[in-house]
Order: structure tokens, then C-alpha cells, then sequence
């Protein structure tokens, strides 16, 4: 018998299984032959989920992770869970502690409670409980949460993630479009290992398949590690833009996004994402988001689950040609 059908009485609960990362990973798990809820707090965004799998494989399904009745309601009958679910910034009652800490705790719990063993958490590399960083410590005490309520968790820790759909390449691509220079916050010395959604997603498939290390955490990079000044430049080469490059420091960086927090705050929703900034995000920069060695050395990468990385450099310029000036069927450059 086919495998995929050995498995479709299987129920995973997918919650932020609508946004970028989420729509690589309901493929993946489709593939395998999984039924899926989409559990989101706006289930009219998930309607162009479906396609990825056969009839009724895919469902969406209200669920708020700040309210505890609606994730027991999605994880009813639910053989395995991955939460995907997170913010760069927070907005109202999105804060990060409420998102990334009790969110990723009353999840864990109600999984628990539901007597579900499998469970996946995506985290994200960086998250340090002593980061300056507000955003990296809420990571990380999600993953305190979620490891003191089902030890057995697996937890990935994903660098940048990138795909065409995604808000790091195509951000800095838009912004060239129309600014005369592109920001290097620190002067762009700080290291980045960029990994393809794809491959973040083959991995939450292998975990909720039984074939990674239980309660164990996997930090994901692609093959390669670039400075942000590395990669600015790469996007300009690739869109066809000249941009000068403007080294901004740190100190300098945190004024400017506290001055864009309160143009955000004042302009009611109308300020452009491109442009948005914070402090927090600066503050994210300080370090390096790279595989850390010990990771590396005990083969909690993706080369040590056997999967070869996709290059950003390879698939970047497949969805970057459209920001070229003159189009992407022109050698012309901007």
C-alpha cells in the first residue's frame, strides 16, 4: 500500500499555518499524505492552502493562541501539532511575551492535556534568555515553556528564511526600488546563514514521521554564511540596481527606529512595511544568526539529518528578477 495512504487517518493541527513559512510546511506534511487544520486567527486566509492537497485534506479552523478554549478545539482528535506561530514586532495585544511565551505555553499544555506526544516548536537561531533583544528572550522562553510541558518536544531554530514569498530578500529588493541607499545597520558586519523554507519544512515533516532525535533542538542554516553587507550587495547585483550601501551605527540605528515605532503608532496602520523598524530589530543585529558550533558538532543541522541545503544564492535570483527596472528579460541595468 501506498505510504501516504497508510497514514491519512493521521490529524496534524498546523497553528500560523496561513503565513509564509506555514504554507511550505502544510505542503510538506500533504506530501506525506497527513489530514490538516490550519488553525489561524483568520481562517479566510488560509482558503489558498487547499490546493496543496487532495479533496478535504486541508481545513482551517479558528484559533487564537492567547485563548486556551480555542486550541483545545483545534487539537480535538489531533494525532501531532506544530506551532508556527510568531512576530517581528509587536501590535495591540500581539506582544511578544503574549505570543512567543504564553502562546507557545498554552499550546504545549493543551497538547498535553489532549495526550498528544508529537509536537513540533519553530523558534528561531538567536533565541538567548540574556539577548538584548525582547523578541530573541520570548523565543527562548517559549521553548522553556513548551520543553517543561512535553519534554519530548522537537524544537527548530531556524536563521533567516528565505523563499519567494518571504519579507527579508524581497523587503531590501522593494526598498532599492525607490531609495537612493540601503541600510547597513552596524555597518553590516553582522553574519547571517539564510535557509530556504523548504528545507525548515522537510524537517517538520521528518519530525512529526518519528525520524529526529525526541526533545531535541535543531538550529537550520543554508550553505552559506554571509555578512549583511555580503548580502545587500547580492540583491542589488541581482535586481540590476545601483544603490549606494550606508553604514548606520547601532547607536544611530535605535533613534531612527524609535522615531519609526511612533510614526508607525501615529499613522494608524498606513505606514509602509517596507520601511518599518525597531529597536528590537536593531538590537537583533548585534549578533550573529548562524548555526552555532555545538549544533554543527552534534549533527543538529540539516547536513546531520541528511538533507543537502538549498543555496540562497542559487534560488534568490529566481523571484528576485521582477524588481529589475527595466524587467527581467533585459540585460539593461538601473
Amino acid at each position: 500500500m501506498n505510504e501516504s495512504l497508510k497514514r491519512s487517518d493521521r490529524l496534524v493541527t498546523v497553528f500560523g499555518g496561513s503565513g509564509f513559512l506555514g504554507r511550505h510546511v502544510v505542503r510538506a506534511l500533504a506530501e506525506q499524505g497527513w489530514r490538516i487544520l490550519v488553525a489561524t486567527r483568520r481562517p479566510d486566509l488560509a482558503f489558498h492552502l487547499q490546493p496543496l492537497g487532495g479533496v478535504g485534506q486541508i481545513h482551517a479552523v479558528q484559533a487564537n493562541l492567547r485563548y486556551p478554549d480555542s486550541i483545545a478545539a483545534a487539537l480535538r482528535k489531533a494525532d501531532a501539532v506544530v506551532n508556527l506561530v510568531g512576530i517581528l514586532r509587536p501590535s495591540g495585544a500581539q506582544s511578544f511575551d503574549a505570543v512567543h511565551r504564553l502562546g507557545a505555553r498554552n499550546l504545549a499544555l493543551a497538547a498535553r492535556e489532549a495526550g498528544i506526544e508529537s509536537l513540533v516548536q519553530v523558534s528561531a537561531i538567536g533565541a538567548d534568555p540574556s539577548s538584548p533583544s525582547l523578541y530573541a528572550r520570548s523565543k527562548a522562553a517559549g521553548e522553556q515553556a513548551v520543553r517543561e510541558a512535553m519534554p519530548g518536544a522537537v524544537i527548530l531554530r531556524p536563521s533567516v528564511v528565505f523563499g519567494p514569498e518571504d519579507q527579508f530578500f524581497n523587503r531590501f529588493a522593494a526598498m532599492a526600488r525607490i531609495m537612493p541607499a540601503l541600510p547597513l545597520i552596524g555597518g553590516g558586519l553582522s553574519k547571517l546563514q539564510p535557509v530556504y523554507a523548504g528545507d525548515v519544512a522537510t524537517v517538520v515533516a521528518l519530525a512529526l514521521d518519528g525520524r529526529v532525535e525526541p526533545g531535541t533542538t535543531y538550529e537550520l542554516g543554508g550553505p552559506e554564511v554571509r555578512s549583511l553587507r555580503e548580502v545587500m550587495a547580492f540583491i542589488l547585483a541581482v535586481t540590476e540596481r545601483k544603490r549606494l550601501l550606508l553604514p548606520i551605527p547601532f547607536g544611530l540605528a535605535k533613534l531612527i527606529g524609535g522615531a519609526t515605532e511612533i510614526a508607525m503608532k501615529l499613522s494608524f496602520g498606513l505606514f509602509p512595511e517596507t520601511f518599518a523598524l525597531t529597536r528590537d530589530q536593531v538590537e537583533l543585529l548585534r549578533r550573529d544568526n548562524v548555526v552555532s558550533a555545538e549544533a554543527s558538532a552534534e549533527g543538529r543541522t540539516l547536513r546531520g539529518l541528511g538533507i543537502a541545503p538549498e543555496s540562497f544564492e542559487t534560488l534568490v535570483p529566481t523571484y528576485l528578477v521582477r524588481y529589475r527596472k527595466f524587467g527581467q528579460f533585459t540585460e539593461r541595468s538601473a
